[in-house]
């Protein structure tokens, strides 16, 4: 699992192969990436592909929901 939240103190872990980022969840964005169409998450500048269900965990934490539907039927959509 590519996150962790502390519900004790509302901050969050960003984990991949080569990073490990701390930061307060309310800091965290949770955007849709159209290229990899999934979400990520973003911290400090720093982005980290995640699950629906992971991104719906870091909104309930505080996490900025920045995320949108991509729909085939959207001129210029990549599905």
């Amino acid at each position: 699992m590519p996150i962790e939240i502390d519900e004790t103190n509302q901050r969050c872990t960003l984990i991949s192969d080569d990073l490990h980022i701390q930061g307060a969840a309310s800091d965290v964005t949770v955007v849709t990436d159209e290229q990899l169409r999934m979400s990520v998450a973003e911290l400090a500048g720093e982005r980290i592909p995640i699950t629906e269900a992971e991104a719906d965990a870091l909104t309930v934490a505080g996490a900025v929901d920045g995320r949108r539907h991509l729909k085939t039927t959207e001129p210029g959509s990549v599905i």
